[in-house]
């Protein structure tokens, strides 16, 4: 069974950061696409940033510069490093991976950003 569990999350005054990690279970993790994707009340959940198995980075422009995914496939870990946060920034984080046709979630963890 596969497991993902985020931590890291908090509160965090404009400018601030915060590094999320989101450690996985029950896969080869090596050679799984890990996403993170953010939620807000009231909109679609927003793929933020992805890394594949080769280590290859996208990001969604409003993150581009400010956040950095990184893996370690020892751990196994995911991690986002969120910089110069701002308060559209704050939502749930969720840390996911597509296994086997199925997208797994994790449970998330809350970022706000507030002075």
């Amino acid at each position: 069974q596969v497991h993902l569990v985020e931590s890291g999350g908090g509160l965090v005054q404009p400018g601030g950061s915060l590094r999320l990690s989101c450690v996985a279970s029950g896969i080869n993790f090596k050679l799984f696409t890990m996403n993170w994707y953010r939620q807000t009340p009231g909109k679609q959940r927003e793929l933020v940033a992805n890394i594949t198995s080769d280590h290859t980075r996208n990001y969604v422009d409003s993150v581009k510069d400010r956040f950095t995914i990184s893996r370690n496939n020892v751990r196994p870990t995911v991690y986002l490093q969120m910089n110069n946060l701002t308060p559209d920034d704050t939502a749930v984080y969720y840390c996911s991976t597509n296994y086997r046709g199925y997208q797994v979630w994790g449970r998330g963890t809350q970022v706000t950003v507030s002075s």
